[in-house]
This record gives structure tokens, C-alpha cells and sequence, in this order.
């Protein structure tokens, strides 16, 4: 078996959501991530509809897999490993059990179950959000990364700001982890996408505002920075929704012109990474981490990503980013990546046909 530094050879699926995706990983290197989008066919919907979700994962699920492997030989053969990597030779497959949309998650699940039985190798279950949290220790099939010659210092702080979850998680060691906030209602990605609604730029939402935001006056709008002066570390962006509505009802159409849609895309933007940036150091003086790392699709956005960089400067913490934007999103490679860590463990699934998608799953 070609490995290196006797590191397990891993297939990674996703379909938590609406991304189709699969990855071959040697440990923590990554050598392909496949990732085939939805959002064409959820645009005209303003937000993913669950069903159409299936549908997409069930057409392109086998298509994603096999471009994965064709793509991770390429890789291994510039790496000169000299065995071919097919579904017979690898070590493990690791699927995304949770969170995620119910119908979603099963197309995968399935999938993983039935190669596992297939080819009978052992399957590891794994978290979604755990994988957005150590996407920042993948490597590129290189061997280069954000922790390619720093180590992990423990504890470490995790925040993670996708599409459906905005979460900060204090990390112990690898698999050992405290969901210390979360949100308590809109994740700050569901926030993007309905302002973004509000406004009729079209979905989703988070790219959109962000482009408008660069050539906005944040100052224009006044909106509240939400739950500023809350003691906990929960999230709440529902009443910033609320603010961005009613402000919304006061202008006219007719007066709603690019300068408007660049200055409240600014104002928006600038109160969400305003109350992140609030409750990120609040976290930090009450936790004391000794890094902080980045995770999920929303930490696309330069604005958030600018904000922990200042807040961590000041605290004198390193800061850990994934390598490629491919990593921030959706995909199979974290899953892979964090499979490798628990096959280390030894934390496969002992009874393939009681694994079942736990839509609600958190840490």
C-alpha cells in the first residue's frame, strides 16, 4: 500500500447540505477535494430547498467520488508514489453523519455504507462542524498548511461561521471539545442570505453583500450590533434582520440606488462582524486560548476575517486560517482530514447498519 509516513489513505463524502462533495486524503494531506455546487439550481429559489438537494446529491454523488480518485492520482504520482489509488486500495471512507439537512445527509451516508460494504473497509462518522474546525490542519498534497510547522497549543479556540451555524468551540486536544457559544437563532450565513433577499441581489447572499459592502460608508445606516451587551457567548442576528427590515421600509424604490445598496450592504455587514468580533473577545479573556482557528463558509468574507485578525493581534494570539478557500466551504477534504484523526483513535463505526444521520448533531 503507498502511503506516506504510514499515514491511512482516506475517502471523505459530503453531502450535508447543498454541495456534493468527495476528497482522497493521505493523513492530513490533502489530494483531491471535489466539490460539485448546487447553487444554480437553488438560486431561483432564494435558499436551498431540501428536495432538490437530494435529487442533485443522488445525480452527481458517484460522478464527485470518481473525479475525487482520478484527481488523487494525479497528485500521488507527482508525489512518485507508485501505487494506484482506487476504492480497493484505500484505508477508510468517512462521511458526514450531522449536522445537516435530513434528506441531504442520507444520500451520503447511504453511499459510504454501501462502498464500505463493498469493498469492506472500516467507515468513520464524523461531524460536520468538527470538520470546519480542523480545516485549518489540512495540508495540501505538498505537505504545506497552516500547521506545517506550528503545533497545535492547547486549549484552542474555534470559531466556526457558516451557512447554518455560528459557533465558538474550545478545543482541548483533538477530539475533545466545548461548544462554549452558538447561535441562538439565524446563523450569521442564513443573516447574509435574507438580507441579501430583503434587498433582491439574489442568493446567496454572503458574496453578494460582501463585493457591495467593499464600496460602502458603514456608518450610513445606523443598526444595532447584536447582543453587545450580553454576557454570554451565544450569537443572535434575528433583531439585526428585523433592524435591516424596518430600515428597509422607509426608503422608497425609486431612491434605492447603487450608492444605497453599497452603503447598507456596508452598515449590515459591518454590525454582523461587529457582534462577532465582540463575543470572539470576549471568548478569548474569559478562555485564555493559546491560538485561535478559522472555519466555515462565511469566514470567506475579508471583513470577518480582517476583524479576527485585529482582535487576535491584540491579544497576541497566532491566528489559523484553512490554505485554499476550498477548505472554508462545504467539502469533503475536512471530513477526510478529521476521519484521519479518529482512525487514530480507533473510532470506526461497529455497526454499519445502525449509522444514521443525525441532522442536529453538535459538539
Amino acid at each position: 500500500m503507498a502511503r506516506i509516513n504510514n499515514q491511512l489513505i482516506i475517502l471523505g463524502i459530503d453531502t450535508s447540505c447543498d454541495e456534493t462533495a468527495a476528497a482522497i486524503t493521505i493523513g492530513r494531506r490533502v489530494l483531491s477535494n471535489v466539490i460539485w455546487s448546487q447553487i444554480e439550481i437553488h438560486q431561483p429559489w432564494g435558499g436551498v430547498v431540501p428536495d432538490l438537494a437530494r435529487r442533485a446529491h443522488h445525480k452527481h454523488i458517484n460522478e464527485v467520488i470518481n473525479n475525487a480518485i482520478k484527481r488523487a492520482n494525479i497528485a500521488s504520482k507527482r508525489l512518485g508514489l507508485r501505487k494506484k489509488i482506487s476504492l480497493s486500495n484505500i484505508d477508510a471512507i468517512a462521511v458526514t453523519q450531522g449536522p445537516g439537512l435530513a434528506i441531504a445527509l442520507e444520500v451520503g451516508i447511504k453511499k459510504a455504507k454501501k462502498l464500505a460494504k463493498k469493498y469492506q473497509k472500516p467507515l468513520i462518522a464524523i461531524n460536520h462542524m468538527e470538520g470546519h474546525l480542523l480545516s485549518a490542519f489540512a495540508l495540501n498534497s505538498l505537505g504545506k498548511g497552516p500547521f506545517t510547522k506550528a503545533k497545535p497549543r492547547f486549549p484552542l479556540l474555534g470559531l466556526l461561521v457558516s451557512g447554518g451555524h455560528t459557533q465558538l468551540v474550545l478545543m482541548k486536544d483533538f477530539g475533545q471539545y466545548k461548544l462554549i457559544g452558538e447561535t441562538l437563532d439565524d446563523a450569521a450565513g442564513e443573516a447574509f442570505d435574507k438580507v441579501a433577499k430583503m434587498l433582491k441581489l439574489g442568493y446567496p447572499g454572503g458574496p453578494i453583500i460582501a463585493k457591495l459592502a467593499k464600496e460602502g460608508n458603514p456608518k450610513r445606516f445606523e443598526l444595532p450590533i447584536p447582543m453587545a451587551k450580553d454576557h454570554s457567548l451565544n450569537f443572535s442576528f434575528s433583531g439585526l434582520k428585523t433592524a435591516c427590515f424596518y430600515q428597509l421600509q422607509k426608503i422608497p424604490e425609486e431612491k434605492q440606488d447603487k450608492k444605497f445598496f453599497q452603503d447598507f450592504a456596508a452598515s449590515f455587514e459591518n454590525a454582523l462582524v461587529k457582534s462577532i468580533g465582540i463575543k470572539l473577545k470576549k471568548a478569548i479573556e474569559r478562555y485564555r486560548p493559546k491560538q485561535l482557528v478559522l472555519g466555515g463558509g462565511v469566514i470567506n468574507n475579508l471583513a470577518l476575517r480582517q476583524e479576527a485578525r485585529k482582535i487576535t493581534k491584540k491579544f497576541h494570539l497566532s491566528l489559523f486560517i484553512p490554505y485554499s478557500k476550498l477548505l472554508f466551504t462545504d467539502n469533503a477534504a475536512m471530513i477526510a482530514v478529521t476521519g484521519s484523526y479518529k482512525a487514530q483513535e480507533n473510532q470506526f463505526v461497529k455497526n454499519l447498519a445502525k449509522l444514521d444521520r443525525k441532522p442536529n448533531l453538535s459538539f
